[in-house]
């Protein structure tokens, strides 16, 4: 049977949706992880950053699995839940004018706001194991024992990759973050630093690395090397990580604009209940469906 999808996008983060729902559907996409590097080829597929799947929840309103285009799962997407939530208020799937999501990051709550959907992303984690980052203890920075109840977190951390050495502020937002400030991102080696800095010793499960540059207390830009999926045009985990790292380090506002490639994330880390939520658009392409019996 041929697979329906829809192709969506947050300010050019796209991803390829399917609803499995139906156990038809389900059934053929066992071999998930080659689907989903399949579907979001480029040039043999139909071209995404990542694949988002639809499933009924026992928890919530509905389940979402990621996939990243290696065919790498992965527990959270701030710009594919956005588009995920959009899927289920266009088709009449929920009335609810907000909605709660089962991920791998737990319970995530996208809600309309205008022609927008805001989400709240839940509580950033700052204890290094729980990001996580093996951070150890070295001359240039001091790490507090690890079992205080409240371990410092991880801000302006040195690490050297190759001619460099940064300065990394860790953070998850159900995923996790290397996020680095730097002077200027035009021209900056995206692809050469960050994937180097994904699969660094420093981080177990692979780490998404942001690279930011301060506009003013509070606008941001950044640019973007995702887990498994290299350069992405906008990254919702990445900016809602970002604008905690600009806080932590006194650099902006907890309300701020987010800058990307594709456009404008706003982002406000709570201080009353300590979420960060974050508004952006989300956008359909195109629906159609794919033969997955297909070489």
């Amino acid at each position: 049977m041929k697979i329906p999808f829809t192709k969506m996008h947050g300010l050019g983060n796209d991803f390829v949706l399917v609803d499995c729902r139906d156990e038809a559907v389900s059934r053929q996409l066992a071999a998930i992880g080659d689907v989903s590097k399949r579907l979001c080829h480029r040039r043999f597929g139909i071209g995404a950053d990542q694949l988002l799947l639809l499933y009924p929840s026992d928890t919530a309103d509905f389940s979402m699995r990621i996939f990243n285009a290696d065919g790498s799962e992965v527990e959270m997407c701030g710009n594919g839940i956005r588009c995920f939530a959009k899927y289920v208020w266009d088709r009449g799937l929920s009335d609810k004018p907000a909605l709660s999501i089962e991920t791998m990051a737990g319970i995530i709550r996208p809600q309309k706001a205008g022609e927008m959907v805001r989400v709240d992303m839940g509580e950033p984690v700052l204890i290094p194991e729980k990001i996580p980052v093996r951070i150890v203890q070295s001359s240039k920075f001091e790490v507090q024992d690890p079992e205080s109840r409240t371990p410092n977190p991880v801000i302006d951390f040195p690490l050297k990759i190759g001619d460099r050495e940064f300065k990394i502020t860790c953070v998850s937002m159900g995923n996790p973050h290397a996020v680095i400030f730097v002077d200027e991102l035009d021209g900056f080696d995206v692809e050469g630093y960050g994937s180097v800095i994904e699969r660094h010793e420093l981080f177990p499960k692979r780490t998404n690395v942001e690279f930011v540059r301060v506009v003013d207390r509070k606008r941001i830009r950044m640019r973007v090397w995702e887990r498994g999926s290299g350069e992405t045009m906008a990254c919702g985990t990445g900016a809602s990580a970002s604008a905690v790292a600009a806080v932590l380090k006194g650099l902006t506002e907890r309300e701020l604009t987010v800058t990307l490639t594709g456009g404008d994330l706003m982002i406000q880390w709570n201080e009353a209940d300590n979420h960060v939520y974050m508004t952006g658009p989300a956008v359909e392409v195109f629906e159609g469906r794919v033969d997955l019996r297909g070489k």
